[in-house]
């Protein structure tokens, strides 16, 4: 699901440590993961669909720490009421910076979300089943972001009226793939 060709980080940038929770709980007898258009008036990836995450804000603070609270201030998660289960493959970011580690985390249930307003503009609650059925998967070519601007071919998946491109494609992907045919 990385687009083609892809953009990577300069050689020898430093890249700020980021997480990311792909939450998975049981909603009307599907599993579901929780999903965020992001903010208009954010600085980086403005409407864009992502997982609940952001940078680490102390050098102390775990990737699942940093994981569990950011899902907490965008979309209401509770912490406690999360096992975190692993990790998935860091992705490296080129055009904001960040070196992004997936954290998979499981609730027993749905959880009450609340969004924060600016920075969050929607909560798209995604059946895990989506991502497996043969219509999901579409691309687009579109003008790289960073230098140089060149066309690229960007995979997405097609859910809930949007799509979900870019390193929130590339964790989801790894994450259906690890599935396999497992059953809720």
């Amino acid at each position: 699901m990385a687009p083609d060709p892809r953009a990577w980080p300069e050689e020898g940038a430093t890249l700020r440590p980021a997480a990311a929770l792909l939450l998975i709980y049981p909603n009307a007898g599907e599993w579901h993961v929780p999903l965020t258009v992001r903010g208009s008036g954010l600085r980086h990836h403005t409407g864009q669909v992502s997982l609940p995450g952001g940078r680490l804000d102390h050098p102390d603070e775990s990737v699942e720490q940093a994981a569990l609270r950011e899902a907490q201030e965008e979309i209401g998660v509770v912490p406690n009421t999360v096992e975190i289960i692993g990790r998935l493959t860091p992705v490296p970011i080129a055009v904001s910076g960040y070196l992004l580690q997936p954290v998979i985390g499981v609730a027993q249930e749905r959880p009450a979300f609340s969004i924060a307003a600016p920075e969050v503009e929607r909560l798209i609650e995604l059946a895990v089943a989506r991502l497996m059925e043969p219509d999901a998967v579409g691309a687009e070519q579109r003008v790289r972001q960073v230098t140089p601007q060149i066309l690229q071919t960007v995979p997405y998946f097609d859910v809930a009226g949007v799509r979900v491109w870019g390193a929130t494609a590339m964790v989801l992907a790894e994450f259906t793939a690890l599935l396999g045919d497992v059953e809720p």
